[in-house]
């Protein structure tokens, strides 16, 4: 069962795969782009009309942006999954870079529609702008500082690095995940599409990425609880157990809107740098 679960990791999730998925995630938002950006002439130009909620993608050539970003972040999603098996901080720093790329894509957004006020008069547009890019700093921050501390995975996560049942179980969950990643992209997919139809299809980090944090939860936690049987080490549960908070703290932030969600993911962010100063080598010597 163990290789087996392995095997489709390996045919789905290896290096092979992932080149694979990298190249065409590249190429598919190139095309993407200029795509989003022949729309946008043609709204402008009168050729083609965009009503409802669906025409904030085409009210400026910035909201082109738009749509390479999303599909860049499909990409980071598919590496987060590829990350569950390797270790418990790999996974939520890929989560961390996930929310980054959210924040950021909501900056392009925002920036198509910021307007000019006179004086020193700050609109509540460019306000709320500013507070997305400080929030966007302490994500980047964030992601930053779990690539530089990839070492504390090795003294905690090492511990059960043989033991072969928790670490298919973990590929399990990693398999199980990309069905779900898979489902849910689709339905978002269909759902907004049947939207625009209607007249609407509003875009917003609600669509797909409610959904998957929340199974992404549930994945987060089985994996938790599966680790009291390997191992029973405090400084391990706990440094997880606050990894687990920081992922619901960031899909509650995805629910959220405005000044609100940018206060959580930077919550999000505090609690993840705390996570890694207190268990940094240096001071878990």
């Amino acid at each position: 069962m163990n290789k087996f679960i392995k095997k489709v990791f390996e045919l789905t999730m290896g290096h092979s795969a992932e080149g694979a998925v990298r190249m065409g995630s590249i190429i598919f938002a190139i095309v993407g782009f200029f795509l989003h950006l022949t729309l946008w002439v043609l709204h402008t130009t009168g050729k083609l009309v965009i009503v409802g909620d669906t025409s904030e993608l085409v009210r400026s050539p910035l909201s082109t942006l738009y749509t390479p970003f999303s599909i860049l972040l499909i990409y980071e999603v598919y590496q987060l999954i590829r990350a569950i098996p390797e270790s418990f901080s790999s996974s939520i720093g890929k989560q961390y870079e996930v929310a980054t790329l959210l924040v950021v894509r909501d900056l392009f957004k925002r920036l198509a529609d910021l307007e000019a006020s006179a004086g020193w008069k700050v609109s509540e547009d460019l306000g709320l702008f500013l507070i997305e890019c400080v929030t966007f700093l302490a994500l980047f921050y964030t992601s930053l500082s779990f690539y530089r501390q990839k070492s504390i995975g090795t003294k905690f996560d090492g511990i059960v690095a043989d033991a072969k049942i928790f670490i298919g179980t973990k590929r399990l969950v990693a398999n199980l995940m990309l069905i779900v990643f898979v489902l849910t992209a689709g339905h978002a997919f269909w759902e907004w599409i049947s939207e625009v139809q209607s007249g609407r299809g509003s875009v917003s980090s609600t669509i797909f990425f409610l959904d998957f944090f929340t199974f992404l939860i549930l994945a987060d936690i089985l994996i938790l609880l599966i680790s009291y049987w390997s191992y029973t080490d405090f400084g391990s549960l706990a440094r997880n157990t606050g990894f687990v908070l920081s992922t619901v703290i960031i899909r509650v932030a995805i629910s959220f809107e405005g000044v609100s969600a940018m206060i959580l993911f930077t919550l999000a962010s505090i609690l993840g740098i705390a996570i890694i100063k207190m268990f940094s080598p240096s001071k878990a010597a």
